[in-house]
């Protein structure tokens, strides 16, 4: 399997749920969400935008890359937060706070990948690693401040994972967006099994901070779900797995390849 066939599968954003509790459980990103964010009420917007962002600098063009950066950036100017007693200050081009996102996404990733392929050989593992620093770096995080190789990384995460926490506010967001209303039906109707994998793929006492219920049943539901993709998904033609990249990747050129439209003279 080629570089490009894991990055590209669509199984990995099952994980999107579990990275995004993960990112929420950061006091200063939870509350700067919860402050300056309705996302949690625009599921698929979110989902759009996370995905076009990864396919575009893990798949892109630079010129791609360099669109998707711009997008985000755009997105982030009014996400800042001066900080309270119970949250620290924020602002979405924290290096450090962006740091944690593209950690999260890549640890999800790695998790979701290895349940259903099982392990990476070591150089396969390192390119994995390396499309996500690219992806750090498009969010702003300088070179040195990523863990220099998958070693240095896992006592990154491990460090990063006893300094969680979350409070009432972030609870909320994290409810809402896994118990929405809003969006198409498809992603409603999905919602129960989505939350099956995100609390399963979590670490149990970041399961435990969100008030996720877990139970036996609950986890042979989840190894059972597990088996099944193991055994379906991984056959299915490439043009399935990769559908989602290929789709996001369209319509990020068809939006570049299309002019702006004219102002208006006064």
């Amino acid at each position: 399997m080629t570089m490009n066939d894991i990055a590209g599968n669509a199984v990995l954003i099952a994980a999107g749920g579990r990275s995004i509790l993960l990112q929420l459980a950061d006091p200063a990103i939870g509350h700067g969400v919860a402050d300056h964010s309705d996302f949690a009420g625009r599921p698929q917007d979110r989902l759009n935008n996370t995905l076009s962002f990864v396919y575009a600098v893990t798949f892109g063009t630079p010129e791609e890359v360099a669109a998707a950066i711009r997008r985000v950036n755009h997105a982030h100017v009014p996400v800042q937060s001066a900080g309270t007693a119970d949250a620290p200050a924020y602002s979405a081009f924290s290096p450090e706070l962006q740091l944690w996102v593209a950690a999260t996404l890549y640890d999800s990733a790695l998790t979701m990948h290895e349940l259903v392929y099982g392990p990476l050989g070591d150089a396969e593992a390192d390119a994995f690693y390396g499309d996500y620093r690219k992806l750090g770096a498009a969010l702003q995080v300088p070179v040195s401040l990523w863990p220099q190789d998958r070693a240095a990384f896992r006592t990154y995460w491990a460090q990063r994972l006893t300094g969680l926490k979350t409070d009432a506010a972030t609870r909320a967001v994290a409810h809402e967006l896994l118990h929405t209303r809003t969006g198409p039906f498809w992603m409603r109707a999905a919602l129960p099994l989505g939350r099956l994998i995100t609390a399963g793929l979590l670490p149990p006492h970041v399961r435990d901070m969100f008030d996720l219920p877990w139970s036996k049943a609950r986890q042979r539901r989840f190894d059972r779900v597990m088996r099944v993709t193991r055994a379906l998904y991984p056959p299915l033609p490439r043009r399935i797995r990769h559908w989602p990249k290929d789709h996001y990747l369209r319509l990020l050129r068809a939006s570049l390849s299309t002019p702006a439209a004219p102002r208006e003279s006064r």
